[in-house]
């Protein structure tokens, strides 16, 4: 590469953010490029990225199977700048790590990636094979890319980085059971080293954060950044305690978590853990328990700092938002939930939104609740009519609930039965499969994913009646400032949602007839919308799939002004798209956070084409089948 004596060779570089590199003679490097319009040098230091646009990548088939069993990206990004210039980007896919890899521990030794641990912070051993090992994960999800001002950690020869990586849970053990909700999830702290001149990213430091302040983390999903650099982590699909005594899965998990199957309380569980880096790369963590014990996933807190909009993974589930007393504090505030009042009902169908006050609170007030009272000490729960007009029928995960609260318990059933006290209140119970937020804070337009339009909203079971796709949609909510709740009463914020509608560039589209490769969901289009991040220097919203309807899972790029969508990464076969997370400027870098979960998930139905060829290349790649990826896709520019 010749450097123009109108670009510094600091510009240059800057403009291949974390591409990858190829060796050179004498141990120099080169970056990947492609040109066009003219070489990178042509680029003068004065100029301005004006608007970017993404080349896609092809589904991949197995007329190459090898494609179809690892992370694949064949995509590219083309940059236009203010001088009319156009310079072309290929983009690739680095890995941190696999799952179950011995990596540094800052300390001169190792440890094992995605490892869980017990409350004491013992290594939790899988004895069901013939050799035990610890448990790992293969279900690397929320991830965050920070930097502190004043890092201290050794070792780190550029830029100190931190990236923080929760873990959902582990498939199987050895002998194959299923090991979902039994285990504690861990979350990690990643220090690395990012190199100043070429951006890239190396691991230098694990460290496991020590959630035993917390009793432990259940079932971690989607996660997002704070905007005042926290790590906002979730626990979805929250035990239900009116069946803890029944309830296997649960006992399991406190087992593993304590040794004691009975210690574990289920309402310490379902809430908002919120994460803290320190300088020395190891991390501090809380939980918010007023911000509805709800099936919470990826958070997003609007640019107030004090509005929350949260998802809600579940069936029969609600659109809930919080807003804080404090901005940058999310330990106190008023919690609401949605009311759909329906416009529409083909392509994902439309509504205003209405907000019902479901109470304010305080974490510590919360929590004092939670560590005392059982569920019986809330509400009256029955599953079946006892013919009593003092019960209320209500829609709860898929079947009737009767339910009346207690006298007192009000506030204790609003932030602890937050799903049946949401119903109860009148609040739209009846969204499916709510999985990421995110905000284009330009436009004031949310965006919230529901992976699969199910039965819920579907049959007006909660309050919503709409014809599909089961494959799901993008939904893009409007928000306004000056609006009241149901009551009459000011909500104070400026970011409260007051309608909901699809995308139409991201609706799937189901399929009659399954296609030649086996999927039930156009190929060509989003199906089982996950993750979702959205770029304001890229105007683009990428979204991540959680697909029962694609073969592969894909990670596309969508513009919001030109309505294009690109896909630009493949997962492995039967793996979810996860950990998305897009990043406009790192110490002059940018990056796309992606990981992956649960490789060789297969299907009967859905794989039944690929499976005899896929699995052995899966379990080559992955540690039979245990392991998984922890990384970013590379070969950004600068977005400044």
């Amino acid at each position: 590469m010749t450097e123009s004596p109108d670009l510094s060779r600091r510009r240059i570089v800057q403009l291949f953010a974390g591409m990858p590199l190829l060796p050179l003679a004498g141990g120099a490097t080169a970056a990947l490029l492609t040109a066009c319009g003219g070489s990178n040098d042509s680029v003068a230091p004065a100029t301005k990225l004006m608007s970017v646009t993404f080349t896609g990548m092809a589904a991949p088939s197995l007329a190459d199977p090898a494609r179809m069993a690892t992370t694949t990206v064949a995509s590219g990004m083309n940059a236009t700048y203010s001088d009319g210039k156009t310079q072309a980007y290929t983009l690739a896919y680095q890995t941190f790590f696999i799952t179950g890899a011995m990596v540094p521990n800052g300390s001169g030794g190792t440890i094992l990636s995605g490892g869980y641990y017990d409350i004491n912070n013992r290594p939790i051993m899988d004895n069901s094979g013939t050799t035990p090992r610890q448990f790992f994960s293969d279900c690397p999800d929320g991830t965050s890319l920070l930097k502190l001002d004043a890092p201290t950690v050794a070792g780190v020869k550029g830029n100190t980085v931190f990236a923080v990586v929760q873990f959902e849970y582990a498939s199987s053990n050895l002998k194959g059971d299923s090991m979902y909700g039994m285990l504690p999830s861990p979350i990690a702290v990643l220090t690395l080293d990012q190199d100043k001149t070429t951006g890239a990213l190396t691991l230098v430091k694990y460290h496991n954060v020590d959630t035993s302040s917390v009793n432990g983390l259940w079932i971690t999903c989607g996660a997002s950044r704070s905007p005042w650099n926290t790590h906002l982590s979730s626990e979805e699909y929250e035990p239900d305690a009116t069946l803890v005594a029944t309830d296997s899965q649960f006992a399991g998990f406190s087992r593993s978590l304590y040794g004691d199957a009975t210690r574990a309380n289920p309402y310490h569980y379902g809430h908002m853990p919120e994460i803290t880096v320190n300088p020395d790369g190891t991390g501090s963590i809380k939980k918010h328990y007023c911000m509805g014990r709800i099936s919470h996933e990826l958070v997003q807190v609007m640019p107030d700092e004090r509005t929350a909009l949260m998802g809600d993974d579940a069936t029969n589930g609600g659109l809930f938002m919080f807003v804080a007393d404090k901005a940058r504090d999310l330990s106190s505030g008023t919690l609401y939930v949605a009311k759909w009042l329906q416009k529409t009902t083909d392509n994902g169908g439309s509504a205003d939104l209405q907000w019902i006050r479901l109470g304010k609170a305080t974490s510590a007030e919360i929590k004092a609740l939670a560590d005392t009272l059982k569920a019986a000490d809330i509400m009256d729960v029955r599953t079946a009519d006892p013919s009593d007009a003092t019960f209320t029928k209500i829609a709860f995960n898929g079947r009737s609930n009767w339910v009346k609260v207690k006298p007192g318990m009000e506030k204790a059933a609003a932030f602890l039965e937050t799903h049946r006290y949401a119903a109860l209140a009148g609040g739209s119970m009846g969204f499916t499969k709510m999985e990421g937020t995110t905000v284009n804070a330009k436009d004031k337009i949310a965006y919230s994913a529901i992976a699969a339009i199910g039965s819920a909203m579907t049959n007006g079971s909660g309050g919503i009646s709409i014809k599909g796709p089961s494959a799901g949609a993008v939904y893009a909510l409007n928000m306004k400032a000056a609006q009241k709740d149901l009551s009459g009463a000011a909500i104070d914020s400026e970011w409260v949602p007051v309608d909901m509608a699809a995308v139409p560039g991201l609706l799937s589209e189901d399929l009659a007839t399954p296609d030649a490769l086996g999927n039930t969901a156009n190929a060509e289009k989003v199906a089982n919308p996950d993750n979702i991040k959205f770029s304001e220097k890229l105007r683009t919203l990428f979204v991540g799939e959680d697909s029962g309807t694609h073969v592969n899972n894909f990670l596309w790029a969508y513009n919001v002004d030109t309505k294009v969508l690109t896909r630009l990464l493949s997962t492995p076969s039967g793996a979810e798209s996860t950990g998305l997370h897009a990043v406009d400027d790192m110490n002059g870098f940018a990056y796309i956070m992606s990981n992956f979960q649960h490789a060789g998930d297969w299907s009967s139905s859905l794989h039944a084409k690929v499976r005899t060829t896929l699995d052995p290349l899966i379990r080559a790649n992955y540690r039979d089948r245990y392991g998984a990826a922890v990384g970013y896709l590379t070969g950004f520019p600068l977005l400044g």
